[in-house]
């Protein structure tokens, strides 16, 4: 029999797979889905989304900017314990040439959230809250479902 494997040749080129053909492979998913979007892309998508809703509304909230912090500031060191409950947002109004921002907490809303739907629906919540407080208004004028379940 000649049938005979040639060796495997030791090119300057790294190795892919290591001697059980196991090793680096491929992303699970194509970057385009959402499989590939990290847990922070994934909520400043549903903030982005919940905005959207209200600039349809409320023109005016192209003004504003919106961000999305992992988790509030304390005031300083030293400062001593306080039993606030931890907030999910907050808002900074305009002065000094600086534009008004409605700031979403990521890390405490995704703790009181258990899937994606109730974080949705938690975060459009924070966002018409803070949006509210921006504005003046009550949150039910600034989006009627406000509450609904």
């Amino acid at each position: 029999m000649d049938n005979r494997v040639p060796p495997r040749s030791a090119g300057p080129g790294p190795r892919r797979r290591d001697r059980h053909g196991r090793g680096m492979r491929g992303p699970i998913a194509p970057p385009q889905v959402p499989l590939a979007a990290s847990r922070a892309e994934a909520f400043a998508d549903l903030v982005q989304d919940s905005v959207e809703r209200l600039e349809r509304r409320w023109p005016q909230l192209a003004d504003v900017d919106f961000l999305v912090l992992e988790v509030p500031r304390l005031d300083g060191p030293g400062q001593p314990w306080s039993d606030d409950p931890v907030p999910l947002g907050g808002t900074m109004p305009a002065k000094d040439g600086r534009r008004a921002r409605v700031v979403v907490y990521r890390r405490p809303v995704e703790i009181r959230s258990k899937g994606r739907d109730e974080r949705a629906a938690l975060v459009h919540e924070v966002v018409v809250e803070q949006v509210a407080e921006l504005l003046g208004l009550t949150p039910e004028t600034v989006d009627p479902r406000y509450g609904e379940d």
